[in-house]
């Protein structure tokens, strides 16, 4: 416990302590602010400063977390050694107030709401990709991680796993969210930015993968608190403690608080550097315009987006020269060095993650904006040295962007409507914001905050209000994403949801405030205290419903954990493989998700794992391919669950275990507020790879829905009757591979149903074909029955020589029960199948 609480020191606060100690750069300012607010700059810049040594020591392949300790004490002792007595704030600290008790209420209903964190830890969505990123940075110290088991495939079987997409940027894909970068020697990057998984390296370093995945809801927290110190500063510690209480309590919060993405670590460092730049601006603050320069450059280190935030923060710092504000050039300069660093970073190990971001900058020829706005960042300062100029500036372009702002949230609120190339995703997210989100009623009064606070306040926080337009006017035109619940809503965290709660809670609180109470009670008649009380009564009422409308919409929410209990599951079926074991693992098309525990198994679990390109892979390459890798690995092993094509005459598969469990997973429907919990399933089969036996031909008999993996195509997944009759559903074209059919073999009995289809639904008439001769057609009915097919003598007899096992077709008309019953199952179902036999 000493070793985890002093390495927690080393890197969540001592050396962001000792830089906001730094003498000169105006420490007395720095010393006078409020003590719970230095001591959130000191947690702040002591996990950017630990993350940026993470990212500089995975870029130079030299991470490991003692050697980050072992920097970070140095670094911290240097300062003492070379600070002294000049790191004492002395008496301009204020001492520790009552107001400490509000930002750590904040932390205290944080962490009441934010753990347990998700166990999302699997790959194939952002979440697990993250995670698996940021275990990969704390188990292999780089970012582009040399990957053993790619460099060991030959090249003449690479294509049986990760084929080329023979792009200038990338070889292929080694899991989904994974690029290979080079076969040869095995690179391989994560398909994001690194910021967020080097904070969740961290995480494993201090707390295995407990830590991890907690590093999301301790950014989550720190964003709470850059939300209310920004809000207190701008609208009073009252209306920005009630406004962080709505957000820490909004679903949307709570939901990605607790879910790996880095939407919370954005929120965290844009209002950090939003408050900087903002202290910069009003009182000539070096040290603090420095640092909004590297928050605000650093964040492209995060997320593409992120160069909102650097043109919103560099466009503020450039018009604010109209009001006499300028930042200097500490944060010019830092600003043009974090940015230059992370450009080079995107266009270097990501410049595959960028390539997509960057064609459609360059459609819609983006790239003259960044030329364009250097250049008037520095033309435009110097036009506003002319006072005539600056004065009408500071007093038109407030009310003109207030009115354009309300302007375009009437007309995006009421009347914009998808056509042409506006997708209704698009056209409809501001209302879908206010619908889902906000209430129509919390929307109106953000509208009206956001127009009262631009004309009367503009130039006391440019910061605050241009890169909350910016984003604003960016993402309501575009949501970026398909429209699904949660998944459209994280474009919402970083800036848009906690501006718009404190624009609008401020708005309440100036027309219930302290001043209008005391003008409707008496004028100078009363005291001060008065007004106060009552002015906060007020607030509070109005808030009050529509808290308990957050804490309703949220508290299902809380009370869930995604994907709880596979973590064990997880641990479970790594510990049946060996350290020196292969496991081939089904295609992403085989319709089952299994190919999502492929990269956990890989890269938190360190197993040796492969995932086939192909359901049905080259048969003579494949049986090349393990004579090769039992020559290689001790012991190999199939993992499939939806169905694969790999038998041969020379390669068999002994099935070891069967294993199906469900996770808990919250609903997400289109285009409406989610019910609840379901379950995901997983159900897998792990076999044994062993060469062939010798054939014996003679009748074939084939349970479907139990260890049939190896048997069976593009089917859905299995399933079992409350009677124990296993079953799967067809699809629209569904195979079932048949070893062992002798040339005498004369006919092929299936048992099938309808499934209960509805009468609505096309006709399940299903047509058989073996080896690309049709055998005949069925129409399955309520109930199973077996329904025989004649084989022709001379397709027995080719079948008979053949080395492959023979293919039985199915083809049949589909239906989907989510379309014509209105229920939560998309598939597309065809009949259901329980056996084959062939005599």
């Amino acid at each position: 416990m000493p070793g985890f609480l002093l390495a927690a020191l080393l890197v969540g606060y001592i050396p962001g302590a000792l830089f906001y100690r730094l003498p000169g750069c105006s420490q007395p300012m720095r010393a006078g602010l409020a003590a719970e607010e230095r001591l959130f700059w000191a947690v702040v810049l002591s996990a950017v400063w630990s993350t940026g040594i993470v990212l500089a020591l995975a870029a130079l392949e030299l991470y490991s977390f003692p050697w980050l300790l072992t920097i970070n004490a140095g670094v911290s002792l240097a300062i003492l050694a070379a600070g002294r007595r000049r790191l004492r704030l002395g008496r301009a600290a204020p001492r520790p107030t009552w107001t400490m008790a509000v930002p750590a209420g904040i932390v205290v209903l944080g962490s009441w709401m934010y753990f347990p964190a998700s166990e999302y830890i699997i790959g194939g969505r952002d979440p697990g990709v993250y995670v698996n990123e940021g275990v990969q940075i704390a188990q292999r110290g780089a970012l582009v991680v040399t990957d053993p088991v790619i460099a060991s495939v030959p090249a003449v079987f690479r294509d049986l796993f990760f084929p080329s997409h023979n792009n200038p940027d990338y070889y292929g894909l080694r899991f989904v969210g994974y690029y290979v970068q080079d076969p040869a020697t095995g690179a391989v990057v994560g398909q994001f930015p690194h910021l967020f998984p080097a904070s969740i390296a961290l995480g494993y370093g201090l707390n295995g993968l407990s830590g991890a995945r907690q590093a999301g809801p301790v950014w989550a927290m720190l964003g709470l608190l850059a939300v209310y110190f920004t809000g207190a500063h701008l609208f009073g510690r009252l209306a920005a403690a009630a406004a962080t209480g709505l957000l820490a309590i909004h679903v949307v919060e709570v939901w990605f608080a607790r879910y790996p993405t880095s939407e919370v670590v954005m929120q965290t460092l844009l209002f950090a550097a939003v408050l900087a730049l903002t202290y910069a601006l009003q009182a000539r603050q070096v040290f603090f315009a420095a640092v909004a320069g590297l928050l605000a450059g650093g964040l492209l280190f995060l997320r593409y987006d992120a160069v909102l935030a650097v043109g919103a923060l560099a466009g503020a710092a450039t018009i604010a020269a109209a009001a006499g504000q300028r930042p200097g050039p500490a944060f010019w300069a830092a600003l043009a060095s974090s940015s230059a660093l992370g450009a080079w970073y995107l266009a270097g190990p990501m410049r595959a993650y960028l390539a997509l971001p960057l064609d459609a900058t360059r459609r819609i020829g983006g790239f003259w904006i960044v030329p364009a706005c250097v250049a008037l960042a520095w033309i435009v300062p110097r036009l506003l040295r002319r006072e005539r100029l600056a004065a009408a500036v500071r007093r038109t372009l407030p009310p003109a962007a207030a009115v354009v702002l309300v302007a375009l949230a009437i007309y995006a609120y009421f009347f914009r409507d998808q056509g042409g190339r506006l997708a209704v995703e698009d056209a409809r997210a501001f209302y879908t914001f206010g619908q889902f989100y906000l209430t129509p009623w919390v929307l109106g009064a953000a509208v009206a905050g956001m127009a009262w606070f631009v004309s009367t306040r503009f130039w006391r926080a440019p910061a605050f209000f241009v890169t909350l337009g910016v984003f604003s006017l960016f993402f309501f035109y575009k949501t970026r994403i398909v429209h699904e619940h949660f998944w459209t809503a994280r474009r919402f965290v970083p800036m848009i949801l906690p501006g718009a709660l404190l624009v609008a809670t401020a708005f309440v609180y100036e027309l219930s405030g302290p001043t209008r109470v005391r003008t409707v009670i008496g004028g100078g008649r009363v005291g001060s205290a008065l007004p106060r009380i009552v002015g906060a009564a007020a607030c509070a009422a109005v808030l009050a419903l529509v808290s308990v409308t957050y804490w309703r919409a949220s508290d299902p929410v809380r009370h869930h954990v995604e994907y709880a209990g596979l973590i064990p599951k997880l641990e479970e079926l790594a510990g049946r493989l060996g350290d020196r074991d292969l496991v081939i693992v089904e295609s992403r098309n085989a319709g089952s998700d299994l190919h999502t525990l492929a990269t956990p198994l890989a890269y938190i679990y360190a197993r040796q794992v492969l995932v086939l390109d192909s359901p049905v892979p080259s048969k003579r390459r494949f049986e090349a391919f393990v004579e090769w890798a039992r020559t290689t690995y001790d012991r190999i092993w199939f993992l499939g669950g939806g169905g694969t094509d790999l038998l041969t005459a020379t390669v068999t598969a002994e099935p070891i275990v069967s294993e199906h469990f469900q996770v808990a997973e919250y609903d997400a429907p289109y285009d409406s507020y989610p019910d609840g919990v379901r379950r995901k399933e997983f159900e897998y089969g792990l076999y044994r790879l062993l060469p062939a036996a010798p054939r014996h031909d003679g009748p074939v008999g084939l349970d479907i829905g139990i260890r049939d993996d190896l048997n069976v195509v593009r089917f859905h997944a299995k399933e079992r009757h409350e009677d124990g009759e296993t079953f799967r559903w067809s699809g629209p074209l569904s195979y079932v591979l048949l070893q062992g059919i002798g040339p005498d073999a004369r006919a092929v009995t299936i048992w099938m149903s309808d499934g209960g289809r509805p009468p609505h639904a096309a006709v399940p008439e299903v047509e058989v074909t073996l080896e690309g001769r049709v055998l005949g057609r069925a129409i399955p009915g309520d109930g199973l029955q077996a329904y025989a097919f004649a084989i022709p003598p001379d397709l027995a007899s080719a079948i008979g020589t053949s080395a492959d096992p023979a293919r039985l077709e199915l083809r049949v008309q589909t239906w989907n029960p989510s379309a014509l019953l209105g229920v939560n199952d998309t598939r597309d179902l065809g009949v259901l199948v329980s056996r084959v036999d062939v005599q």
